[in-house]
């Protein structure tokens, strides 16, 4: 019998101060109509970003991903290496040679603008590069000192492609990759984010600032003038990991589990830099809700549909109004989360009984470990009654 999946859903309450975190190309914070309201609003991109960003903080820089456009010079670095420090010790210009050789099957083609740089942006892990160094088996040199046709025809004999389709980073593990002109390439996604929108309507405003000539002694006015458009928000934030996918993407038990509690520390932690300088808006959350599914994941900003009026302030309203909707759903569809874990600073029965009690965070991410530890091991999840009972 298959392995049912497992979805770890991420619900995410954080109000953030004037910001502007995410524009448009007019430089306007990035906005959407919901519920016939205007909401401030953060693209998943900007947010998948700062989270990947957040992510790679903790990693050790030879484990890392990294997305460019640039993996013919990362690699003909590589070659161009002493061979005692893992390289190939290829002249520069042999390096080179050698890398448009092993780039071609992958059908990455030079930019027509800038020589240097591929046609497309390519996710990949810096230990696979590593991994093509090695796939040569100390062959780099006489490989690159064949002609042309010779060189090609040893090229489609090595495994270049299944090189970079193995091996797999956490956080292309997670991400995911999509390559259109080599679907062989392509890594199924373990985490969809969705659009970060406030739970109330908004409204932009605007900054008019000055910045004095520090030189000027001649008069009072200012050296330069301007304005940036800004909001304040408290948004619903959402994420759902796919266990089973982050599990068949990185194939080994005890990186899923780290990959999986290290990606719930860095998407609640992350922050978008739009204008950082200028707002210094990094804030951490009032509510981070976990909830645990095997049949299918439920996005709750249907919560929000009518927006919050903040009578009683905006983060405990909509706190109040995210444990209403949990409720609500579960009642109604019948697919009550197996796993409740969260976070919170505002308190009252209904939050408590719709969560539970509220964890401190690291003991959260130590209850996600166990929890997925428990699924990997066993090859299910059991409701949190029944794991209860049974532990008794």
């Amino acid at each position: 019998m298959a392995q049912p999946n497992l979805f770890l859903e991420i619900h995410i309450l954080q109000s953030l101060p004037p910001s502007n975190v995410n524009r448009d190309d007019s430089g306007t914070p990035k906005q959407a109509l919901y519920g016939g309201a205007r909401r401030a609003r953060v693209s998943s991109q900007a947010w998948k970003r700062a989270t990947r960003t957040e992510y790679a903080q903790h990693v050790a820089e030879a484990d890392r991903a990294t997305r460019t456009k640039r993996i013919a010079t990362l690699l003909a670095k590589r070659l161009a290496r002493p061979v005692a420090e893992n390289g190939a010790g290829l002249e520069t210009a042999q390096a080179d040679r050698l890398t448009a050789a092993l780039l071609e099957p992958l059908g990455i083609t030079k930019s027509a603008k800038k020589d240097d740089q591929s046609a497309y942006l390519l996710f990949f892990g810096k230990k696979q590069l590593d991994a093509m160094v090695t796939m040569l088996e100390g062959r780099a040199a006489e490989l690159a000192a064949l002609p042309d046709k010779e060189l090609a025809d040893e090229v489609k004999k090595l495994p270049v492609v299944a090189t970079l389709s193995t091996g797999h980073p956490a956080e292309v593990a997670l991400f995911g990759r999509m390559v259109a002109d080599l679907p062989a390439l392509n890594v199924d996604a373990a985490v969809q984010v969705a659009h970060a929108l406030s739970t109330h309507a908004v409204r932009t405003e605007f900054d008019y600032y000055t910045a004095v000539d520090d030189e000027n002694t001649e008069d009072h006015g200012a050296g330069m003038i301007g304005t940036v458009e800004f909001n304040s928000s408290t948004l619903y934030r959402y994420a759902v990991l796919g266990v089973h996918q982050l599990h068949d993407n990185l194939t080994d038990t005890d990186e899923t589990r780290q990959a999986t509690v290290r990606f719930v520390d860095a998407f609640t932690r992350s922050m978008p830099t739009g204008h950082q300088n200028s707002f210094a808006h990094r804030t951490l959350p009032h509510l981070v809700l976990l909830t645990a599914r095997t049949d299918q994941p439920v996005n709750l900003v249907s919560a929000y549909e009518e927006p919050v009026t903040g009578l009683t302030g905006l983060a405990p309203e909509s706190v109040v109004r995210l444990a209403d909707e949990l409720k609500t759903v579960s009642d109604t569809w019948g697919n009550e989360p197996l796993r409740i874990l969260a976070t919170y600073t505002t308190e009252g029965d209904k939050v408590t009984e719709a969560f539970g009690p509220s964890l401190p965070f690291p003991t959260m991410l130590d209850a996600v470990d166990t929890l997925v530890g428990e699924w990997l091991n066993t090859g299910e999840l059991a409701p949190a009654d029944t794991a209860k009972a049974d532990s008794r």
